[in-house]
């Protein structure tokens, strides 16, 4: 599977999730989350900036839904809920956020 973006292929896995995490962009994520019927708005940003930090900062870390939950609580100064969370991703916060993050697929289960 591949997607085409600014005249390159992106080649991705089935899932759709980035073979070579330095082919990521924020105009990539922009075309991402468009295919996925998402319009990224400043809070959708937080979480994907803070999925990619836990990922290259704290040894390929990749949070679940329940641990974006809290850190996005802290981020806004509120409790953040994880209907919120899916509603900014329905696909699963941590799934198809971290796809969009250009994230590799994470093989962990359930969200917590």
């Amino acid at each position: 599977m591949a997607i085409e973006f600014e005249g390159k292929t992106i080649e991705t896995n089935e899932a759709g999730y980035l073979a070579n995490p330095d082919d990521w962009s924020e105009g990539l994520a922009h075309a991402i989350a468009a295919g996925e019927n998402i319009e990224l708005t400043e809070r959708h940003w937080d979480l994907i900036n803070y999925l990619r930090e836990e990922y290259f900062e704290n040894r390929e870390n990749q949070p679940n839904t329940r641990a974006i939950g809290k850190a996005m609580t802290a981020a806004w100064g509120e409790k953040v809920s994880q209907k919120e969370l899916y509603e900014l991703f329905p696909g699963d916060p941590s799934k198809q956020g971290g796809r969009i993050a250009g994230l590799a697929e994470s093989r962990r289960k359930g969200g917590y």
